[in-house]
């Protein structure tokens, strides 16, 4: 089972989303763009998984204490840059709650075998992505393509867009699924926070 550490974001920011990403998408229409549904931000990925794996890890995951978390979804940019864009993401600003429970995370996973991240934390919600890997860190296939050039020009004529606000009360482990037309996310354990 593929399986990875995200939160959900809440209605009415899915909503104002949704509604820029259909008035965007027609510029990359060669992007894989991410579906409303599946919009999340993710805290960690860990991969394939035994049932009994998965376990142990719902059970570590449910001894993290922390508060709720206030996030503000604004503003936009691309991965790992803009001339060498891979990933087209929405901003994400928090105050240090959010990385201290990606750190959490990291450890508690870290203690079940599961390698730490080696990159420090990049909280960001992906849109689009020209292929692979939607990781904010530079790769070495990676570099000029014409995939989001359009998007790109569109988007330096508008001011920064706010998408909103929200309190994260809860996170989830996910099951990831591969399908035709994107993966799709199944919330498999959910731990409150505050």
């Amino acid at each position: 089972m593929r399986v990875f550490v995200g939160l959900d974001i809440d209605n009415a920011v899915r909503a104002r989303l949704e509604q820029f990403l259909d008035g965007v998408r027609g510029f990359a229409p060669e992007a894989r763009w991410v579906r409303p549904e599946s919009m999340h931000v993710t805290l960690k990925f860990i991969g394939e998984k035994s049932s009994d794996a998965v376990e142990e890890i719902k059970q570590a995951l449910g001894a993290i204490r922390a508060g709720g978390i206030e996030i503000s979804f604004r503003g936009h940019g691309f991965f790992p840059t803009a001339k060498a864009p891979r990933v087209f993401w929405v901003g994400i600003a928090a105050g240090p709650q959010l990385a201290a429970l990606a750190k959490s995370v990291d450890d508690v996973t870290a203690g079940l075998g599961i390698p730490k991240e080696e990159h420090e934390f990049s909280p960001h919600l992906t849109l689009a992505s020209r292929r692979g890997s939607g990781a904010p860190h530079w790769r070495k296939d990676d570099g000029p393509n014409l995939v989001f050039e359009r998007l790109q020009e569109k988007l330096a004529a508008m001011r920064a867009i706010e998408f909103g606000t929200m309190t994260a009360r809860e996170f989830f482990l996910y099951q990831s699924q591969p399908m035709q037309g994107g993966s799709r996310y199944t919330k498999i354990a959910r731990v409150e926070l505050g």
